[in-house]
């Protein structure tokens, strides 16, 4: 009869569909929005490169559970669900909000089904559609991380349902719906702890529902068979056996959950629940009084909150506040219902039990009265208790609609609830859109939670809003004046806006609120571990001084010294130990960095970074591997991993670099450096067109690319297309007017290619404005005297050329060539030089000695500088252009080659000046 009863049409099935459509449609419309910013964005277990295993070792939010700063929530099958979202539509936010709506419609329907266990049928549609529109469903709903909340309820309800069948003919015991049982309350347990609590409500169904007893009658037989007069019947035999096997498993469910805890309750401060930390009897007296707050959300959901924590609910801390009026009035209540129901036999009296069962029993976990948890009020652990609530109503509803007198009235009420519930739970929607619209609807509800103040600055500081968020920053110290992370917030604000004094100011005023440190004693225990950034922040302010930076040094470890496995201060001080030149202890930093988490591909890279600093680029090479090896998309490794292959010269190393620099182009397609640098390896290759598009793309990205621009016109003059290099460098003298090397390359194309005479002297000119002493330039100024028949002119500049390089053994004979033209001939005859071996000739090869360009930016390493902010820095050296002319005199040949030794080594000495932050 029970599974006739619990059919669902397709008729029902499909007004259920409908209805939830019409509520949630905009859902879809909604972002990823505060806790799903943690689960979904930042959460490196949903990409397809995270091993498997890593979700069942890892909370709900990505952290190993061993860790302390663990929230212990172990849900790895709503993990699982957010994975194959991420495989099949990555970030895009539709497809979750999708799947969360399809599941709240299965949750609807099963509880559809569970509902006519208890209800007549059209109760029970009247349950289900109550609870399909109900206003408190939205933040388990729409907001995506509520779905632990909606897997967990499929087979919750998918559990008890199977209990149902359990009772074979003439009351035998049906094993099998038993052990489907049992495995689907592990199921639900996956998806979110409070599915263990099905296995009570099975209890109870048993008890009163499957064997009819009700207390009276229980009482009576315990107390016969205590006096001796009766033994205990066979039919609750098989109920103790039934209830015995049910809590057995229960038990082992717990006990293996207490083993992946590690047996470590998670660590909560008094921010996130102020009476959990408490004395009596504020602390009884509070935690009582929230449970008519969730009673009246249930009610009455006009005001809905998205975050209950801190300020939102004052403490009870007296007897005499009136607040205590309601925790009375409540338990009067559920005490009635609760004496209705387990006294009396009837129908109406197990509807009422099995829907108390439903409200009660899944919200002790979150009730604080056994164990603290995170939050004061939390709507969406509301999810299954409100079925409880709905079958309460459609039962009342039922009781109202059978008198003729309150019919009418009873239908208009229920299609004004629905109706008014449907139209608030579409408007809610529209809350969760963004951070911004989510955190100020909250502050029309409360303005007394500092939470919210800070969350809203948040939102407008992702927005580059960086003076409003300052106001909502500097209101969440007003509302909470002890609230550290918000004066840390008010200091990252004030830094961003550049505002120094003050930025430091706020710093100190949070770390001033900090505990005073004791030796011995675990600072988590204590105080947030996300405020020990204070320390962080405050340090990455002041080492902006260079006289500060022992001071700077100071405050990482202090933060050490409170917290030895405080990853971030080790990787902060590493960095601050190379900017004070000392990579020994920048090493050991990174080292004790690598001790606490061997996978975080950002220490690898900063421990490339040092071992470049020691001048080991072969080890560096190596942790540059390490890195990508965990994170095959790092693009900071990616890049500087191909330079380092790209500067040591070896041409076996040079594919692996340009499939590297590719990868990092395909991350990076905005960033000009990767197709110069793929220039570069193509110019070392000798693939002149491919180096020339490679150069075009890094300017056109980058119209003032200093290095591209000057290449670029050095492999055109190098490919015999001198014409074309002309415009380039007319382009990058008219970004870089003293640029000395470009002048040199556009003066020797005017004098060689175009017979620019005047031209040219001008190039030069202007490079001796620069640098009076540039051997180069004024040798070529020299070969225009030249040019220009002025022997006896280039004759004094040549002598003024060798004393400022009387090694060069060049100038010493175009000099001699020189004097004995004007010895020979006279100057007044002679307008070219011989073309075997002439000044001329040697002049434009040697205009081309140690011609290279190098456009480097400063080295540093990937950390962490504020809550919130992530500082994300690169290193780009830019490969120098060599002189690749060959030269075609034979004597020439080694010189040309130890003048590339010395262009090659003097590379190494300015990117290992570069790394060394000079």
């Amino acid at each position: 009869l029970l599974e006739k009863m619990a059919d669902v049409s397709l008729k029902e099935a499909a007004l259920i569909v409908g209805v939830v459509a019409a509520c949630y449609w905009n859902s879809l419309f909604c972002g990823f929005v505060f806790d799903d910013v943690s689960a979904i964005l930042d959460n490196k277990d949903l990409h397809p490169s995270t091993p498997l295993k890593n979700l069942f070792q890892n909370d709900f939010w990505g952290t190993p559970m061993s860790e302390e700063r663990s929230h212990k929530s172990y849900r790895p099958l709503t993990v699982l669900t957010f994975r194959l979202n991420y495989l099949f539509s990555e970030l895009n936010a539709v497809s979750y909000h999708f799947l969360n709506l399809v599941f709240h419609v299965v949750v609807c329907i099963v509880f559809l089904k569970v509902c006519k266990l208890f209800l007549d049928n059209r109760s029970s549609i009247v349950a289900s559609l109550l609870f399909a529109v109900h206003p408190i469903h939205t933040e388990a709903v729409t907001g995506v991380v509520g779905r632990a909340e909606l897997l967990s309820s499929i087979f919750f309800l998918a559990a008890f349902l199977s209990y149902t069948k359990s009772k074979g003919p003439d009351n035998t015991i049906a094993w099998t719906p038993i052990a489907v049982t049992v495995f689907l309350v592990a199921v639900a347990t996956l998806c979110k702890e409070q599915g263990i609590t099905v296995v009570g409500i099975c209890c109870v169904y048993e008890v009163f529902i499957a064997q009819g007893y009700t207390l009276p009658a229980l009482l009576d037989t315990a107390v016969q068979i205590l006096r001796g007069k009766g033994s205990i019947p066979f039919s609750m035999l098989q109920t103790l056996l039934k209830l015995i096997v049910l809590m057995f498993s229960t038990l082992l469910l717990v006990v293996v959950r207490v083993q992946v805890i590690q047996s470590q309750l998670p660590v909560f401060t008094r921010f996130d629940n102020p009476a959990a930390v408490s004395p009596s009897p504020a602390r009884q007296l509070t935690f009582n009084y929230l449970l008519p707050v969730n009673a009246w959300l249930l009610l009455n959901p006009s005001e809905l909150c998205c975050d209950w924590t801190m300020g939102t609910i004052p403490l009870v801390e007296s007897l005499l506040d009136v607040r205590n009026v309601a925790t009375l009035t409540f338990f009067c209540c559920l005490g009635s219902l609760m004496v209705f129901s387990l006294r009396y036999p009837g129908d109406s009296s197990k509807t009422v039990l099995m829907a108390l069962c439903f409200i009660v029993l899944p919200f002790i976990p979150a009730s604080n009265l056994f164990f603290p948890v995170g939050f004061v009020v939390a709507e969406r652990v509301l999810y299954v208790p409100s079925m409880g609530f709905c079958i309460l109503v459609a039962h009342g509803w039922k009781k109202l609609s059978n008198k003729s007198v309150l019919r009418k009235i009873s239908w208009v009420c229920l299609a004004a609830v629905l109706f008014t519930h449907a139209l608030k739970t579409l408007h809610r929607n529209w809350d969760w859109e963004s951070e911004y619209t989510l955190f100020m609807s909250a502050l029309k509800v409360n303005k007394n939670n500092a939470k919210l103040w800070n969350n809203v600055g948040h939102a407008l500081e992702n927005e580059k809003n960086f003076e409003r968020a300052l106001q909502f920053f500097i209101q969440a110290t007003q509302v909470q004046p002890d609230d550290i992370g918000a004066h840390m917030n008010v200091g990252r604000t004030y830094k961003n806006l550049n505002k120094t004094k003050e930025a430091e100011e706020s710093y100190m005023i949070a770390k001033s609120l900090m505990p005073q440190i004791i030796p011995g004693k675990k600072y988590a225990a204590r105080v947030a571990p996300n405020h020990l950034n204070v320390y962080i922040n405050l340090a990455n302010l002041i080492r902006a001084n260079e006289s500060r930076l022992e001071e700077a040094d100071q405050l990482y470890r202090q933060a050490i010294s409170m917290r030895p496995d405080f990853k971030q201060a080790y990787i902060s001080r590493g960095e601050l130990l190379l900017k004070m030149n000392k990579p020994l202890k920048a090493k050991e930093a990174y080292l004790r960095a690598l001790e606490l988490d061997r996978t975080n591909a950002d220490l690898w890279y900063n421990l490339a970074i040092v071992y470049i600093e020691l001048k080991d680029p072969t080890e560096a090479l190596k942790n540059f591997n390490r890195a990508l090896e965990l994170n095959p998309m790092h693009k900071l490794a990616l890049f500087n991993s191909a330079l380092l292959m790209q500067e040591s010269g070896d041409a076996r190393l040079r594919p692996e670099a340009k499939q590297r620099l590719l990868h990092y182009v395909k991350e990076e397609p905005q960033d000009s450096n990767g197709y110069f640098n793929l220039g570069m390896l193509a110019m070392d290759d000798k693939k002149d067109t491919e180096a020339e598009a490679w150069m075009k793309k890094a300017i056109k990205l980058q119209p003032n690319f200093r290095s591209a621009l000057f290449n670029l016109a050095l492999l055109y003059s190098q490919t015999g297309k001198e014409l074309m290099a002309l415009p380039v460098l007319e382009e990058l003298l008219r970004y870089y007017p003293d640029h000395t090397k470009g002048l040199i390359l556009k003066g020797d194309i005017l004098m060689n290619q175009k017979k620019d005479i005047v031209g040219a002297k001008m190039c030069f000119e202007k490079i001796l404005e620069l640098d009076p002493n540039n051997v180069q330039g004024k040798h070529n100024l020299c070969v225009v005297y030249f040019e220009e028949k002025d022997l006896i002119k280039a004759e004094k500049c040549l002598v003024e050329t060798l004393a400022l390089a009387p090694h060069e053994e060049y100038i010493q004979r175009h000099l001699n060539i020189v004097r004995s033209k004007i010895a020979a001939l006279g100057a007044v005859e002679q307008s070219s030089l011989p073309s075997d071996g002439t000044a001329a000739t040697e002049a434009k090869k040697n205009s081309f000695h140690n011609l290279k360009e190098a456009k480097r930016e400063k080295t540093t390493t990937q950390s962490t500088v504020d809550n919130k902010e992530h500082s994300k820095n690169k290193k780009s050296t830019e490969k120098s252009s060599v002189d690749k002319e060959t030269p075609k005199k034979s004597t020439k040949e080694i010189k040309d080659i130890e003048k590339k030794r010395v262009a090659a080594l003097k590379r190494l000495e300015e990117i290992e000046r570069i790394l060394n932050g000079e």
